[in-house]
């Protein structure tokens, strides 16, 4: 589809009120994850500095706006009138811990060879990516070098600090699969024949071969017709706030980072509920500010905490789509929730 400019965005929330009482930061996933405490000035830095990078990285090559799909979304549930309480304040940092553990989030998933077999294939040039990070000033570090250079056993999580770089280590995973998601579904089918029209394609210039060479050419990540199935299942109902299409649709880079994290659990024998419930924390990296708005949308709406809400409804169509999270908003903004925690969203422009 032709460019187009993204509108922008307000930038970060930033607390104002501190009432309720602090929550201690949680790290959930299919196994648990011991990491150092963290000092409690660095954490909500490391969530800024994530949702600046989100932000380089979002369309940073490519500004243009995803398709899509035009259905309506069903209105979210009536609201109540905000109680008075609700509106005077929230422990920002106790929810933010929430919606962003910052210890991580452990997907219970492998790195294995992927790194250097895309290297190889030229998916990815390691200059070139590397470059990415050292313009931002947070140049890869050690281990995430040996992930692209030779690979690592090491169990995914995914934190403040390497949100950013697992959004482009998946986006290049998701684009040079193969896979009947990209071979026979949306991104085909309203591609007028031209792949490399989309942001999730045409944006990845970070390979060493044209786009239309690395798109679904590689058997990266095999998986059976009981793992297929998952991840369609999954796919379509994984949304975006970017745009009001899932995962099935990968038209940008959040969702082709996305499919490509899906095909990998899925291959690794993560549950639909596992996977569900990982693509509510890892858009919750990705997207900081619509998912901290998801979480004050609970606790003042419906008096339910982010991290026990079920992954499939807060990953789906009706909270984190772009039309489901902008009823959200406009619903906290109408009973004035929006007023001690300011902020804007993560959108898909730099």
């Amino acid at each position: 589809m032709p460019k187009s400019d993204l509108k922008k965005k307000r930038g970060p929330l930033r607390a104002k009120g501190v009432i309720l009482r602090k929550k201690k930061p949680i790290a959930r996933g299919r196994e648990a994850v011991e990491m150092p405490q963290q000092k409690p000035w660095l954490y909500p830095s490391l969530v800024l500095a994530a949702f600046l990078l989100g932000n380089l990285t979002g369309y940073t090559f490519w500004d243009r706006r995803s398709q899509d799909l035009r259905e309506e979304l069903q209105p979210v549930t009536t609201l109540p009138e905000a109680r008075e309480s609700d509106q005077e304040g929230f422990d920002f940092e106790a929810v933010l811990q929430q919606v962003n553990p910052p210890d991580g989030y452990n997907l219970s998933v492998r790195y294995a060879d992927l790194g250097p077999r895309m290297i190889e294939a030229g998916v990815i040039d390691f200059d070139s990516f590397a470059a990415v990070f050292e313009n931002a000033e947070a140049p890869l570090t050690a281990s995430q070098i040996k992930i692209l250079q030779q690979g690592s056993d090491e169990k995914i999580v995914i934190s403040p600090e390497n949100a950013h770089f697992l959004l482009n280590f998946f986006w290049a995973v998701g684009l040079a699969n193969e896979n009947k998601i990209l071979t026979e579904g949306p991104m085909v089918q309203r591609s007028d024949g031209k792949i490399e029209n989309f942001a999730s394609t045409g944006g990845w210039t970070l390979g060493a071969k044209p786009v239309t060479e690395l798109y679904a050419s590689l058997n990266l990540i095999p998986l059976t017709a009981e793992q297929q199935a998952r991840v369609e299942e999954v796919a379509s109902a994984v949304y975006r706030p970017c745009c009001n299409n899932p995962t099935l649709f990968p038209d940008c880079n959040h969702g082709m980072a996305m499919l490509g994290l899906l095909e990998l659990m899925a291959s690794q024998d993560a549950s639909a509920d596992e996977m569900f419930e990982a693509a509510k924390y890892v858009n919750a990296y990705w997207f900081p500010q619509q998912a901290l708005e998801t979480a004050i949308y609970l606790k003042s709406i419906q008096n339910t905490d982010f991290a026990d809400e079920n992954g499939r409804l807060l990953a789906g169509k009706e909270f984190f789509s772009g039309s489901g999270f902008s009823k959200i908003h406009q619903t906290l903004q109408t009973n004035g929730l929006l007023q001690t925690l300011p902020g804007g969203s993560n959108g898909c422009s730099t």
